[in-house]
């Protein structure tokens, strides 16, 4: 199978785009499907962000001023 990008993938294989989508390609094709992501809301805008990490298509929030800590979260959506 040739995804969008042109790369080619073998029959029964597995990866996830950098736009987190899960892929796979089988004899019929490739199929795709977007990963859920939560997203983090309810925590103390101030002083934290939201940052996305796309090698694992999550999100962690973290102080705005040291991002080696990271902050409470009250509510996730998604």
């Amino acid at each position: 199978c040739h995804d969008s990008e042109g790369v080619l993938h073998e029959f029964d294989s597995h990866w996830r785009t950098d736009d987190c989508f899960d892929c796979s390609c089988t004899r019929s094709g490739i199929d795709c499907c977007t990963r859920r992501v939560q997203s983090s809301i309810g925590y103390d805008e101030e002083k934290c962000v939201s940052i996305f990490n796309k090698e694992t298509c999550t999100y962690i929030v973290v102080n705005k001023d040291d991002q080696s800590k990271e902050c409470a979260i009250h509510e996730w959506v998604g």
